[in-house]
C-alpha cells in the first residue's frame, strides 16, 4: 500500500510544474516578452531585478487555484462584500523593477492599480522571492496555499508580518476554507461552503 507522502511524490512526478529563469533581462524585453505571450495560460512570469521566472503550472496547481477563486467569491456573494476579480492579471511597476501574475487576485470595496489581496499556491517551492516583488508593488495581503493550508502575509510599512489570520477579511477562518479546496468534489465543496457562510451570517 503506498504511503500518503509516496502518493504525493507520485502525484507531482506525473502532473510536474516546470520553472526556467532567466537573469540579465532588461524592463524592454520583459515587456516584449509579456507581449509575445499575450493571454497565454500557458505560462505565469514574475520578474524581479532583471531576473525572470517562468512557471509552466501543473493541472493540479490550476485546479486548487481555481477552487480557491470560487470559494472566496462565495464569501464575498453571502458576505455583501464588494470585490473586483482580477485573476491573474500582469501586475508592474518599472521604477519598482518588478512585476508578477497572481494565480488569483482581488480589489476590496472598489477597483485599484493593484490587488488588496493576492494568492499564490505553491506546488513547487524555489524560484524568485515573489514576495519581495508584492511589496514593491504595495500589494496589502498574500495568501500562500502550500501543504493544504493557507500562510497569510500581511504588508505594514516595507515588510511583510506573517499573521495568524486575514486583516482583509477577519471574520473567514482559513482553516475551514482550506478543508473545502482539498475536498474531493468541488461542487459539493461550493454547496456546503455557501451553506457553512449562510449560517454564520444568520
Amino acid at each position: 500500500m503506498l504511503l500518503l507522502s509516496e502518493l504525493s511524490e507520485l502525484l507531482q512526478a506525473e502532473d510536474p510544474e516546470e520553472r526556467q529563469t532567466i537573469s540579465g533581462v532588461n524592463w524592454k524585453n520583459y515587456e516584449a516578452l509579456l507581449n509575445d505571450l499575450g493571454d497565454s495560460l500557458q505560462y505565469r512570469v514574475t520578474y524581479l531585478d532583471g531576473v525572470i521566472e517562468l512557471m509552466s503550472p501543473s493541472r493540479r496547481h490550476e485546479i486548487r487555484k481555481t477552487i480557491i477563486g470560487s470559494l472566496l467569491e462565495i464569501y464575498f456573494q453571502e458576505k455583501r462584500i464588494r470585490y473586483f476579480p482580477l485573476g491573474s492579471t500582469t501586475f508592474r511597476k518599472q521604477a519598482k523593477r518588478g512585476g508578477v501574475e497572481p494565480d488569483e487576485s482581488y480589489c476590496l470595496g472598489i477597483e485599484k492599480e493593484v490587488p488588496d489581496l493576492a494568492i499564490e499556491v505553491v506546488v513547487t517551492s524555489g524560484g524568485i522571492d515573489k514576495l519581495e516583488v508584492y511589496k514593491r508593488l504595495g500589494v496589502a495581503e498574500v495568501w500562500f496555499f502550500q501543504n493544504n493550508q493557507f500562510a497569510v502575509y500581511h504588508l505594514r510599512g516595507e515588510s511583510y508580518e506573517l499573521v495568524a489570520k486575514s486583516e482583509l477579511l477577519p471574520n473567514l477562518d482559513l482553516s475551514i476554507l482550506a478543508q473545502y479546496v482539498v475536498a474531493d468534489d468541488p461542487l459539493d465543496a461550493a454547496i456546503a461552503f455557501r451553506d457553512k457562510i449562510k449560517e454564520m451570517v444568520n
